[in-house]
């Protein structure tokens, strides 16, 4: 995967560089060689923790890095196949005897001893004035899909053990979808609502829309990212730019849904009531959601219901959650409670409270652990609700139900990154090179993982968060897939141009996030769009991850790329929540925007022109595939159903519908370059005219029916009689402890 190898003529500091899997030269977009300048791999290196302080010192960080594996008793993880020969190297002292076991996580009893490889020799080399002997111990090819634990002890008194992961050769969970296409509704959360809503979509919104869709023949809602943002308002708008990508946001409870609700003082019912009358007016309000004034509000009726006593039994599963979280989610409400004391400028984040094990953070887990105990006691309260909405859905026949979305990464100063900083590389972060459409590059903003630190503790953050994302969920869709084979990074004060990638072992990458979902049960999809080397593709479909396909993008030279020849393990979709509705798109309302917001590259004539031709070029293909008239224009409506039957003409296992498209809005969810210039993540769900759409109108509304109707009829789905009998579902089983493990 490393675009480049050692060469004769390449300094120490980019020897050092590929040692460390930092590329020195990447193809730029437009298909030329760039060459990164040696000030930004020295920065990129110090990052990973090289001294590169001079030439002497990369010369030693060079060798250190050459013998590091020489030196170890262990390497500091495996991720194996099942039924695949797998060599575990063992490095001693050469004569030392050595004595090497393995048992599953969850069972230290079943303990076997392993043997070396009988067919491959051990090596020997010299380091540091001692002859090292590195044999090849082979694990038993028939362990079956799990962790567990190998340790090795030396007759010189040496002791290591290290996490071992026998991953799927390949996602069964995929494999199941072949032989019928699905469909599903897409759907931004927080812009879906009812009646009931306090001002944004929630929890209770989701088993509602669940239920409706899975009558209507779908068989799973795609939503944003639910991650957790900031603790108290304001919060970040954006879904993808959270504080924990481990740990879920409280603006999706719904209040009336908590098991304490009747039982308020009557005070405090009466606060809650007319926090919720002033709340379920926003709803009835299509200009822009509030996340602030609803998050407020939740928040100060969550205050009042954490003062009801629970039963016993509550008490017990509240217990139960707390053990089962383990020290991750202690650490995640420590953050919170913090955050709420100390704001995010406190000079403390510095030093006294920069990490969970700082004096400052120490003495606040027993002076805050009543706020603690609350921001735990939602994670609680998210938990139940989002079983519910999963619950919702296989009831209602879907035999997916939720899939959830992975964002890439998390804010900079936000949970993860102060619990995980371990793990985190430090003084950069991630983003995009230069493209056609960002000369200067992109920066997210976000810490990368460390490639190094996160194999020496054995991928468990990693594990933890994909556990808690799977937990109550039939999929994941990972944003930027080809993020767990290499990140651009960027060094802190530079231009977000002026990076390099760093690539990750995504053997390890990928094969843990298999066997996390393979022992889940659920289904796995890749967001691959944009560059991404055919090799990413070509491994992610060996192991069973589902590819996107967006249908604007899917060009053949300059003709649409008919859809009989889209991959089939492949999730279609018509467009993204950075690109308009498909009304919107008709209307060209991204032009009459980015000309508004000074975003054309262009003149606004070249523009629309462009966007004319594109239009014409795609609607003649699909009057070509006799979906649409040729000599007249049908309106608005029957162009959208033409164009999403023409899309399930596609072999893909999963159709996307935009919710946004089935009611007729026209609005952008996302305008991608902007900030505050325009409503990013706040636009309420609408129809064409601008109205309202409530979540209780869908099932009769005839628009939404009628495109339905041309889905079901193009992919032989069918509507589900809601009395009936859920079908089986596929299993699903808890990935084991989830949370727990210090790292």
């Amino acid at each position: 995967m490393k675009e480049n190898a050692g060469t004769s003529g390449e300094t120490t500091v980019q020897r050092l560089a590929t040692e460390y899997g930092v590329a020195t030269e990447y193809r730029g977009f437009d298909g030329g060689v760039e060459t990164v300048p040696e000030r930004t791999l020295r920065r990129v290196l110090t990052a990973l923790g090289a001294d590169v302080s001079d030439d002497d010192a990369a010369r030693r960080s060079l060798r250190d890095r050459e013998l590091a594996p020489w030196r170890e008793l262990l390497p500091p993880v495996v991720i194996a196949e099942e039924q695949c020969e797998a060599i575990v190297p063992v490095v001693t002292t050469q004569g030392d005897a050595v004595r090497v076991r393995l048992w599953p996580e969850d069972d230290p009893d079943a303990v076997r001893e392993l043997h070396p490889a009988p067919d491959v020799a051990p090596e020997t080399r010299e380091v540091d004035d001692t002859v090292r002997e590195r044999v090849p111990y082979e694990l038993p090819r028939d362990l079956p899909l799990g962790w567990y634990r190998l340790e090795a002890r030396t007759g010189s008194g040496q002791r290591k053990s290290i996490d071992v992961a026998v991953t799927p050769q390949r996602l069964s969970t995929t494999d199941r979808l072949r032989g019928r296409r699905r469909w599903g509704y897409m759907a931004q959360l927080y812009s879906v609502m009812s009646s009931r809503s306090w001002g944004v979509g929630d929890l209770s919104d989701l088993a509602s829309l669940a239920a409706i869709s899975g009558v209507q023949g779908a068989d799973y809602v795609l939503i944003n990212p639910l991650h957790a943002a900031e603790p108290t308002p304001p919060v970040e708008p954006s879904p993808y730019l959270p504080s924990s990508r481990r740990f879920f946001n409280p603006l999706y409870l719904r209040i009336s849904d908590v098991a304490e609700f009747p039982y308020l003082r009557p005070g405090d019912r009466e606060v809650v009531a007319q926090l919720a009358a002033v709340q379920r007016k926003a709803v009835l309000d299509p200009s822009t959601i509030d996340r602030d004034s609803a998050y407020a509000a939740k928040l100060k009726s969550l205050e009042l219901l954490f003062t009801v006593r629970r039963s016993p039994y509550r008490q017990q599963q509240l217990e139960a959650f707390v053990a089962h979280a383990g020290q991750p989610l202690q650490d995640f409400a420590l953050w919170c409670a913090l955050r709420e004391e100390l704001g995010e400028d406190s000079p403390l984040w510095r030093d006294e409270a920069s990490s969970p094990e700082a004096p400052y953070a120490q003495e606040a887990r027993t002076r805050l652990r009543h706020r603690i105990s609350f921001h735990v006691w939602l994670q609680w309260l998210l938990d139940e609700q989002l079983e519910a909405a999963q619950r919702a859905a296989y009831r209602a026949g879907m035999d997916i139900g939720v899939v959830h979305d992975l964002a890439v990464g998390v804010h900079k100063q936000g949970a993860d990154a102060w619990a995980l900083q371990d793990v985190l590389a430090p003084g950069v972060s991630v983003g995009a090179p230069a493209d056609m459409y960002n000369q200067l590059g992109q920066d997210w903003s976000q810490p990368p993982w460390d490639p190094r630190k996160l194999a020496e503790v054995g991928y468990r953050p990693w594990r933890q968060m994909l556990g808690n994302i799977f937990r109550h969920g039939g999929g994941v869709r990972i944003d930027h897939v080809a993020g767990l084979f290499r990140l651009w990074w960027i060094p802190d004060g530079n231009q977000a141009s002026d990076g390099t990638y760093v690539y990750y072992d995504h053997e390890a990458m990928v094969g843990v996030l298999a066997l996390e979902a393979e022992l889940a049960g659920v289904v796995v999809v890749g967001e691959d769009l944009g560059t991404v080397e055919d090799s990413v593709r070509e491994f992610l479909e060996r192991k069973g991850v589902l590819g996107t396909s967006i249908m604007w993008f899917e060009m053949d030279g300059d003709v649409p790329l008919d859809p009989s020849r889209y991959r089939e393990l492949c999730m279609a979709s018509v467009n993204t929540h950075d690109l308009p509705p498909t009304a919107g798109y008709l209307e060209g309302v991204q032009l009459q925007l980015r000309e508004d917001l000074g975003l054309l590259a262009r003149s606004p004539e070249e523009e629309r022109e462009e966007a004319r031709r594109q239009l014409d070029t795609f609607f003649t293909a699909v009057a070509d595939a006799g979906y649409l008239p040729r000599d007249e224009d049908p309106g608005e409506q029957a162009r959208i159903e033409a164009i999403h039957r023409y899309l399930c003409d596609a072999p893909s296992v999963l159709i996307n519908v935009s919710l946004v498209d089935a009611v007729g809005e026209k609005r952008i969810q996302n305008q991608p370059g902007t900030s505050d210039e325009y409503p990013n993540w706040r636009v309420p769900l609408a129809d064409s005219d601008g109205r309202p759409v409530m979540l209780e109108s869908l099932p009769g509304s005839e628009r939404v029916n009628s495109l339905v109707d041309v889905v079901n009829g193009a992919l032989g789905t069918h509507r589900r009689d809601p009395k009936a009998k859920a079908p089986e579902q596929p299993e699903h089983r808890d990935v084991a402890d989830p949370f727990t493990g210090e790292f």
